[in-house]
């Protein structure tokens, strides 16, 4: 049985030696800086480390502002100290201002990864129920509704009658004139108009002829 011959991958590769020498660059760095033996190494894996979280995070959330800060902040890091030491910076004698950055940077990385790790993400949204489901439901309910016998309608009442209307009183002319002289009787003597409850006292008619003769002679 012949073997498979191996294939090699020119981005692993040079993923392997870029990161090999940062990872040396990181370490050079640090030594310089005061931090000697384990620490010295305890660098390049913190840097990484920060760098590899904030990738994974902004993998899953393109627009987390904190992700992306982390991830500029671990990336000038490592840029920094290849950087650093391409002969730019004297190692022998480093600036104080370097060694407090590379002194802090402990508590920084802490801080980052802690942000990146135990920050909540937006919870995915619920599956959709099956539509097999809904359709169940929705036949059982059918079905249900078909055995249930619709109720007798209602009988419809008769619409109302109108009331006949009351037929209009006709006042005499012989009673109205007799009306109007009682009236005109009174105002000469008393200065007054004779009201309407007066002259159907005076008169004794039932109500519906005084209230004709009444209206006739337009009395209040």
């Amino acid at each position: 049985m012949s073997r498979s011959p191996v294939r090699v991958d020119a981005v692993l590769v040079q993923a392997v030696i870029a990161g090999a020498l940062s990872f040396a660059h990181l370490h050079d760095l640090a030594e310089a800086a005061g931090q000697t033996g384990w620490k010295a190494w305890a660098y390049p894996v913190s840097v990484d480390l920060l760098l590899v979280a904030a990738w994974r995070r902004l993998r899953t959330a393109r627009k987390d502002g904190a992700a992306w800060t982390w991830f500029v902040i671990a990336l000038v890091a490592s840029l920094g100290a290849n950087i650093a030491t391409a002969g730019l910076l004297d190692l022998e004698h480093v600036p104080d201002w370097l060694c407090i950055l590379v002194a802090g940077w402990p508590a920084l990385a802490f801080l980052g990864g802690t942000l990146l790790v135990h920050s909540p993400t937006d919870d995915p949204a619920p599956a959709p129920a099956p539509a097999q489901a809904v359709d169940d439901v929705a036949v059982t309910e059918v079905d249900m509704r078909r055995d249930i016998p619709a109720p007798p309608a209602a009988p419809e009442l008769p619409a109302a009658l109108p009331e006949p209307a009351a037929p209009a009183v006709k006042v005499p002319a012989a009673l109205l004139d007799h009306a109007r002289q009682i009236t005109e009787t009174h105002r000469a003597t008393t200065g007054t108009a004779m009201g309407a409850d007066a002259l159907s006292a005076r008169l004794g008619l039932p109500g519906p002829m005084s209230d004709a003769i009444v209206t006739e002679l337009q009395l209040t």
